[in-house]
């Protein structure tokens, strides 16, 4: 085992390493990697450390939490490519402190205008390609950052775009586990990919190394001289038509042109008194309510982190949700979706009547979702005056469709395959339709005011880390690093909307290295299938107002390179 994973399976096996449910204090001995960070003015918490210091720079400068937040994406674009960019979308949860609302964008890109299912049919293909051109939806980042920066910011695009140009300029150095993910982009053998993020030997950048991209430092010079419309219809979406031409895909200047982004309100549920808010369909947030709304009438706090009686009401919760996930999430622009239905605490308690506290649920109608693993980045920032964002940007797969030109810099996305070719699937490819979505920010608020900015990556992992870590902090009383770092398990395995078979019966429960042996003993015993695995995906961001003080208290994933910076 590597040394990394290693001292990430101690510091997890610490973690449950803890007295009796009981007896545990609030303020519990549980002992994670690393500690908490506090400050008391601002907080930027990021999957990359000098991503994280931009935007910190942005607050020490006058710059509020949305200011910080878009420069700090803008760099997590560049430093962390096979995971985000301009190439791919963004989503973002954001409370403002002057009208003392939330408010949720919702940037995700469209199909273009040329995309159909009959398209793909003459092509003789039964479900769309998760690499290559015919994957691409319109990227929906820079329009995302500018209804943010337009709507709350403070700063312009040169300001905010400025310290990631000049990286990209220069050279910035890629830390390990980035380094990692970078490698896979050796296997790509398309030229035009290879010349952006390979070096002329064809590797990647291994840790410490120095990575330069003068072709994204054009593109970023081009957003920061004029504005989202340099992207979506000036010499940018020239380029990516031009490119998509070269390559067999379907982009035209009008799937730009007409691109926009969409404000929506932040969806909810209550979790004993605390309010949790997600965004609506297309995305998957409401999951996390659904699986929410399961668990809170048990007493997860008596049976502990280390009982399997909760780590299978965890999995059946998520079972159930994700049935419905399958059936009902999509652009609710094009399908009706009872979202209202779906996270009231009535349908819950319907639901729950499927619950067999000894039994895994093996036949659940629906399958789910398109799924895969999902490069994605996420950060949030908190400012002095208690503004709040979470935001989550992704390529989806890594880096995307794998492709990229050398002369704009960027992987574009491969969100596209998301779609259905099932005409009669909710989430059906439409012409200009908006597919189901795997990323979501997240926020929980105490008393009407923000409590905890926070958010889990990783694809189908996303709504299960987000109420392991609610669950970690809420009824086991861990503190936001612990609550992150924390050994946890993922479901995986269904069938897909087009009816490819997944894992058969009731999929597989992948546990991470700190899991107890009882634990996995008692989920196999109720007939749940358990896969021990080093890491599960998702990396996690948290910064969580302390209501007694009101100081900032950041964790960041022990399972990527980030970390959370304050001043």
């Amino acid at each position: 085992m590597p040394v990394r994973a290693a001292l990430l399976a101690a510091a997890s096996a610490a973690l449950f390493a803890v007295a009796a449910p009981a007896q545990r204090p609030r303020e519990n001995n549980v002992k994670a990697g690393r500690s908490e960070t506090v400050a008391n003015h601002g907080m930027v918490a990021a999957s990359h450390p000098l991503a994280a210091q931009i935007g910190l720079d942005v607050l020490k400068s006058g710059g509020n939490a949305v200011d910080a937040a878009i420069a700090t994406s803008a760099a997590m674009g560049l430093m962390e490519p096979m995971s985000c960019g301009v190439g791919g979308d963004v989503f973002a949860v954001v409370w403002d402190a002057k009208t003392q609302k939330l408010y949720g964008l919702n940037g995700c890109g469209r199909a273009p205008g040329g995309a159909s299912c009959g398209l793909f049919a003459d092509k003789g293909l039964k479900e769309i390609p998760d690499k290559g051109p015919l994957s691409w939806s319109v990227p929906g980042c820079v329009c995302g950052w500018n209804e943010l920066r337009t709507r709350f910011g403070t700063k312009s695009f040169k300001d905010l775009l400025g310290p990631s140009i000049k990286y990209a300029e220069e050279g910035f150095p890629v830390p390990e586990v980035i380094a990692g993910y970078w490698r896979s982009a050796e296997k790509n053998d398309d030229p035009d990919f290879r010349a952006v993020y390979l070096d002329a030997d064809g590797q990647a950048p291994r840790a410490g190394e120095l990575f330069k991209n003068p072709g994204l430092a054009k593109t970023y010079r081009a957003i920061a001289d004029g504005g989202r419309d340099a992207f979506y219809k000036g010499a940018v979406a020239e380029k990516l038509v031009a490119f998509s031409k070269k390559k067999g895909g379907l982009f035209a200047p009008a799937d730009f042109g007409g691109h926009g982004s969409e404000w929506v309100d932040p969806v909810k549920t209550t979790y004993r008194g605390y309010d949790v808010w997600e965004l609506p369909p297309p995305g998957q947030g409401i999951a996390v309510l659904q699986m929410l709304n399961l668990l809170e009438p048990h007493d997860l706090k008596a049976m502990g982190p280390a009982s399997p009686d909760y780590w299978h009401l965890l999995v059946e919760s998520k079972k159930l949700a994700y049935a419905d996930r399958a059936k009902f999430y999509a652009d609710p622009l094009f399908s009706k979706v009872p979202v209202g239905e779906l996270v009231s605490k009535e349908y819950a308690a319907t639901r729950a009547k499927l619950f067999d506290p000894a039994k895994a649920l093996t036949d659940i109608p629906a399958g789910d979702p398109k799924i895969g693993r999902s490069d994605t980045i996420y950060l949030c920032v908190v400012d002095k005056d208690r503004n709040c964002v979470s935001l989550i940007q992704s390529n989806y797969n890594g880096f995307g469709s794998g492709l990229a030109s050398p002369d704009l810099g960027f992987a574009i996305q491969n969100r596209g395959c998301l779609f259905s070719l099932d005409e009669g699937h909710a989430n059906v490819l439409k012409p200009g339709k908006r597919p189901f979505h795997t990323i979501i920010p997240a926020m929980a608020t105490k008393d009407g005011m923000p409590w905890f900015t926070f958010g889990v990556m990783g694809g189908d992992m996303q709504p299960q880390g987000h109420v392991q870590v609610l669950v970690n902090l809420i009824d086991f009383g861990m503190n936001v690093q612990q609550a992150g770092e924390a050994p946890r398990v993922e479901h995986v395995g269904h069938p897909t909307p087009t009816g490819k078979p997944g894992a058969a019966g009731g999929g597989v429960v992948r546990a991470e290295p700190g899991i107890p042996a009882g634990v996995v003993a008692g989920l196999e015993k109720r007939g749940h299938t358990v896969e021990r695995v080093r890491v599960n995906g998702g990396g996690y961001q948290g910064i969580l107002i302390d209501p007694r003080t009101g100081v900032l208290r950041g964790g960041s994933e022990a399972r990527k390179d980030g970390m959370a910076v304050g001043y």
